[in-house]
């Protein structure tokens, strides 16, 4: 188990933090939504949860394509975020992947969407959040 802390995050007034990666000194701001009284200047903190779930399906796939010697370089995704209330919450990840062109066999192309779904976030999120994937490759 690990105990020492790999970031730290401060809140910089109006509803905006600034994350810092403590091994690279990279930076993240968020900031509120509109709908929740922000500016919408940045990523808000739901907005880094579904992000980081397709990045993370993305960072598994990119594993699993390395040892199959397949190159997945262009691949993306478009994220939708779906908020409920009562209480506020993300209640629908929706995430679309696409690549014009991998070159990869049928059973290769169903690993990578396998593997996807068994990503460290998504295996972290609660069952009760729906994960909606779509493949476009």
């Amino acid at each position: 188990m690990e105990t020492d802390h790999s970031m730290t995050v401060e809140y910089n007034g109006s509803l905006r933090t600034t994350a810092t990666h403590l091994k690279s000194a990279n930076n993240l701001i968020t900031d509120a939504p509109t709908d929740n009284n922000g500016k919408g200047d940045s990523f808000s903190p739901t907005d880094l949860v579904c992000s980081a779930l397709s990045s993370c399906m993305m960072t598994i796939m990119g594993i699993y394509a390395d040892r199959e010697g397949i190159d997945i370089s262009g691949m993306s995704s478009e994220v939708t975020k779906v908020m409920a209330s009562g209480p506020r919450r993300i209640s629908e990840i929706k995430v679309h992947f696409s690549h014009t062109d991998i070159k990869a066999t049928e059973h290769q192309r169903d690993m990578l969407k396998k593997v996807a779904e068994q990503c460290p976030v998504a295996l972290s999120l609660s069952p009760t959040l729906k994960q909606t994937l779509s493949f476009d490759f």
